[in-house]
């Protein structure tokens, strides 16, 4: 369950980087070959998320860029981290995988958001978002390999 909480973390703070990281573990072996990220497999939806990914990192950067915390923003965070916390539990406990990952998700979202505001007056914008995405994609991809499990079947 530390992976699905890890990631829960990871979206709070970038939506769609769960999705990027889970497509590299789908392609690489490195989930159960029964969880529901499988479908990422597929290079065209790996493919997608990534560029999505991409996409969220640049934004963010953006002076235009909504806070992670408006509706939508935490709407789009929890069910990313639904779907990854629940590819990344144990079979038996894909439900609680998910709540445990939305449950990080929201949290981390509102502490991420805290952190950012503080950093960003003296810092800026660019650069405190430069350093997020060096720690989201860290976490995403501890998340994605600790305890890698060997695909079966």
């Amino acid at each position: 369950m530390l992976r699905s909480l890890l990631i829960g973390l990871v979206a709070g703070q970038r939506a769609m980087t769960p999705l990027s990281v889970l497509a590299g573990a789908a392609r690489n072996g490195m989930l159960d070959a029964d969880s529901p990220a499988q479908l990422l497999k597929n290079p065209l939806l790996a493919s997608g998320a990534v560029a999505l990914a991409g996409a969220e990192m640049a934004g963010d950067k953006m002076p235009s860029a909504p806070d992670r915390i408006v509706l939508v923003g935490l709407a789009a965070r929890s069910a990313t981290a639904a779907f990854a916390g629940a590819s990344l539990a144990p079979s038996g406990r894909r439900a609680a995988g998910a709540a445990l990952a939305v449950a990080a998700a929201v949290a981390s979202s509102y502490v991420g958001w805290s952190l950012r505001v503080r950093a960003m007056r003296r810092f800026g914008q660019t650069a405190t978002g430069a350093i997020e995405d060096a720690l989201v994609l860290g976490g995403g991809a501890l998340a994605t390999r600790l305890i890698a499990l060997p695909a079966r079947g």
